[in-house]
């Protein structure tokens, strides 16, 4: 680094925020909060959508449906980092990112008006499908710009603070669709949110969308492309310079396997992982559970910024792979403890309660499903995602040839093999399976879902009782492993390329990371529970690649808080070769 360089940095440091950066900061971060907003709209209400758009079929096809649908926006969110990310580099950050804002906003205001298929038959599915994958690929073009908008702007030695305002968004934008849905339902009731009140959160969004071009549109482009376009050095192919040169395709690589990859599982097992295991798992309603993730995303975010500050002290990497570090060391231990505290009986029952599945070891599969399209009907399979769904931990044992059973203490209940039935015998048997399975696990000691010592709360200020209490601390600890990976991570992707390549090389990897490797980890955990017979097996899923992000990322991902991002291609390879 240049003694002016250094000398720059020591000035920027120590300077006030001017208001032209606290307006690039608020545009940026608003619109994409907004962004986040819109997606995990979908998300929340995925079961309930499908039933107005997928009405034509059976429940069990119109869920698959559904959450095929809720994937199709992870899945093309890379294609949209690569079509936006060029647009970028070739136009401008500003421009390109008052595009996605407006895609991504009325492809959701546009879900909020669009008739159910009982009005309009197969075409509802069709353009449901096509406003998904417009805001997948609208997601995929804003992060990268809105960061890299903002680096760019930001003082010299502050880039980790001010680039912490953007890591809050994803978290400020599932905050504010969970208070959202938690109002409309309240204030309209069950019966009116299903019917139509669903539709509330989406229309919402075009004043939310009205505000965010407001703002962007009064910005200006940033310091970094417009000094780029003053001395002709853009780049005229970007996509083909970002990833079909290897002296830069090999960062973006470095990028992805040692720092997004670790960074994105940490990310989803800290909040919709330990939303999932609460829910589905522990059997806590889906009211309480809200407000307990809410509550800790609440008590947690404020260390987005805390992490981007101290990144600009003591460095990008120590707190991206410490984070990592230490969620990979603690997620078995407070999984179990939130286990405990959550649903203290189940626990117990995990302890004492012996559970085998006796069966032919042909007839199991591994159970995943990323997008809700495969059927498990043999009876292991059966077996195993009923005794999943109850949160129960189960041995397997090799038993006779093509068949399967439950063994619960000494209660036997043989699982049905529908591969071999028709539709409605199916239904049948799935239905005598689950109603016998149920009432051994209960006979055994397994609790109800309704148990008494369940966690519940009653309002969002029931925060106080001891229960309550402890696992809100553990879900705050979670997000605050997701803050350490989070927070610093725009910063440094926008250092690690240089300005010509900047937009299309850093979004890539960003949303093969977090698209893909957190996006699967959901349906990942999901089918290792399902084969292993343990509720916290799962968690090796992000346990791995975490680790894995710590060795990559200590090995070759060099550290960039000081790398002068207006610096000439030339020096910007040096630094990073």
């Amino acid at each position: 680094m240049s003694t002016a360089y250094s000398t720059a940095v020591a000035a920027d440091r120590n300077r006030p925020m001017s208001k032209e950066e606290r307006k690039v900061i608020l545009g940026s971060s608003l619109g994409t909060v907004f962004e986040w907003y819109d997606f995990y709209l979908y998300g929340s209400l995925a079961a309930l959508i499908g039933t107005h758009f997928f009405s034509q079929y059976p429940e069990g096809t119109r869920n698959i449906f559904a959450l095929l649908t809720f994937a199709a926006g992870f899945l093309v969110r890379p294609f949209g980092a690569i079509f936006f990310g060029r647009i970028g580099d070739l136009v401008g950050r500003k421009y390109t990112f008052l595009v996605t804002i407006v895609i991504m906003g009325a492809s959701t205001f546009l879900v909020g008006l669009l008739p159910g298929s009982e009005s309009i038959g197969i075409l509802a599915p069709i353009l449901l499908i096509v406003l998904r994958c417009l805001q997948g690929l609208a997601l995929g073009g804003e992060y990268g710009g809105a960061a890299t908008y903002v680096a760019e702007h930001a003082p010299n030695g502050r880039r980790g603070f001010y680039t912490s305002f953007i890591q809050i968004t994803a978290t400020a934008g599932l905050f504010l669709s969970l208070l959202v849905i938690l109002g409309t339902r309240t204030m309209l009731g069950e019966a009116d949110f299903a019917a139509w009140g669903w539709r509330i959160p989406f229309l919402i969004s075009i004043v939310l969308l009205g505000i965010s071009v407001w703002i962007r549109s009064t910005l200006n482009e940033s310091p970094a492309f417009k000094k780029m376009k003053e001395e002709g050095t853009g780049s005229k192919a970007p996509l083909s310079e970002a990833f079909g040169k290897w002296r830069n395709a090999k960062w973006a690589i470095l990028a992805l396997l040692g720092l997004t990859m670790g960074q994105a599982v940490v990310w989803y097992t800290g909040q919709f992982y330990a939303l999932f295991f609460l829910g589905s798992i522990l059997k806590v309603d889906g009211p309480t559970t809200n407000l307990l993730i809410a509550w800790a995303l609440l008590l947690g975010s404020g260390f987005f910024v805390f992490f981007g500050w101290l990144s600009d002290k003591i460095g990008r990497k120590p707190i991206i792979l410490g984070g990592c570090l230490l969620a990979a060391l603690t997620y078995f231990p407070l999984f179990k403890l939130l286990t405990a505290e959550a649903n203290p009986a189940l626990h117990q029952a995990h302890q004492t309660i012996p559970v085998q599945v006796v069966t032919d070891p042909s007839l199991c599969s591994f159970q995943f499903n990323p997008v809700g399209t495969a059927q498990f009907i043999t009876a292991c399979d059966v077996a195993k995602s009923a005794l999943a769904r109850a949160g129960a931990i189960y041995n397997t044992e090799e038993g006779p040839s093509g068949t399967a059973a439950v063994r619960v203490g000494s209660t036997t209940i043989q699982a049905p093999n529908l591969r071999t039935m028709e539709p409605a015998q199916r239904t049948s048997e799935t239905a005598r399976f689950n109603r016998e399975l149920t009432a051994a696990l209960t006979a055994a000691g397994y609790p109800l879902a309704s148990n008494p010592t369940v966690v519940k709360m009653s309002g969002p200020f029931d925060i106080f009782r001891e229960q309550t209490a402890v696992i809100i601390g553990i879900l705050t600890l979670l997000v605050i492993y997701v803050t350490m990976v989070y927070g610093p991570i725009a910063a440094a992707l926008v250092e690690l390329f240089p300005t010509r390549i900047r937009y299309t090389a850093m979004s890539l990897p960003y949303h093969i990371g977090n698209g893909w490797f957190g996006g699967l980890l959901p349906a990942t955990s999901l089918a290792m529970v399902a084969q292993t017979g343990d509720i916290y097996y799962g968690l090796w899923y992000p346990i791995v690649i975490a680790l894995a992000t710590v060795v990559i990322g200590a090995i070759f991902i060099p550290e960039t808080k000081n790398r002068d991002i207006f610096a000439t291609e030339e020096s910007g390879r040096d630094a990073r070769a």
